[in-house]
């Protein structure tokens, strides 16, 4: 199977990446510097340097790959995944035979897009709730992806990850290193997470099995979720704070949607793909994931 990853080196992104190629896949991965493209060359990575938002570039790759991988990031996400989305059904039409499979299209959404419930367990097919304003948008995107009449449209929700270099966890490792252990919003709630690694293997499955996959949503998050006020307890005991953590009011829509709690028990990646979260919790391996993102800023 030949692959293009979009945004190939981000902290989503180069995971997938490296994933398909240890399965064997033949792998282009687009980045905007040609720095970060020599990084890819030496992880077998075809590198295809060029703006996400020049599509001219790669999007002729269409006529011969098997699928492509949305891992963007980014604060213009909203924009930018419509476009991207527009772009790739319009290239279809343009570059591909007709007489071709249909060209398998994953898209990254999110597990916020189920809005806060401290109550009820949800999983991948369960109504969506008051979605946070942050991502208000998603739904409809993910609705314009698996409906799609050019693509085969396939949709992943990962949950908070967590593993490497930390992602959305590493501002509050740098804080927890410097002292201060905190968390936006309210005690009490829980953290619906998945491990970088095990979220790039669902993303392999779902396009080698594209053709039970598609027009198909799926959470990605490990069986059970953790306490936030536990994961901030060994925080503080992981970093050497000497201050108890503490909780501090949302300032912004991303802290507001950081603290939405989901209780997720996803099913249909498990039951149609094989797929199944293997790394250990984030409270499990704590130490562990904490040293890693020290060393990942050179603080080792």
């Amino acid at each position: 199977m030949k692959v293009l990853i979009l945004g190939a080196t981000g902290f989503i992104g180069l995971p997938v990446a490296q994933a398909f190629v240890r399965a064997g896949h033949v792998v282009y991965g687009q980045t905007r510097s040609a720095a970060k493209g020599k990084q890819l060359a030496a992880e077998e990575i075809i590198p295809i340097v060029a703006d996400v938002q020049n599509p001219a570039v790669y999007l002729p790759l269409i006529a011969r790959v098997d699928a492509i991988i949305d891992a963007v990031g980014g604060t213009d996400l909203r924009r930018v995944s419509q476009f991207l989305l527009n772009a790739i059904a319009s290239a279809v039409q343009k570059h591909r035979s007709p007489h071709a499979p249909k060209l398998t299209y994953v898209y990254t959404s999110g597990t916020w897009v189920h809005g806060e419930n401290r109550d009820d367990v949800v999983g991948d097919t369960s109504p969506l709730g008051l979605t946070p304003e942050l991502v208000a948008w998603r739904p409809a995107q993910e609705q314009r992806v698996v409906t799609n009449p050019h693509l085969n449209g396939i949709v992943i929700r990962p949950a908070l990850l967590y593993g490497r270099s930390a992602s959305l966890m590493a501002p509050f490792f740098r804080k927890a290193y410097e002292g201060h252990v905190e968390w936006p919003g309210t005690p009490g709630g829980r953290l619906a997470l998945i491990h970088c690694d095990d979220l790039a293997v669902l993303y392999v499955l779902a396009a080698e099995k594209a053709a039970i996959a598609g027009e198909k949503i799926f959470d990605a998050a490990n069986d059970v979720s953790e306490s936030t006020d536990a994961f901030l307890q060994w925080l503080v005991e992981v970093s050497g704070a000497k201050q108890p953590y503490q909780y501090t009011p949302p300032t912004n829509l991303f802290e507001a949607a950081l603290n939405t709690t989901t209780i997720i028990r996803p099913y249909l990646g498990r039951a149609l793909l094989g797929w199944q979260p293997r790394k250990a919790g984030l409270l499990d391996h704590m130490d562990v994931y904490y040293n890693a993102w020290k060393a990942s800023e050179g603080l080792l």
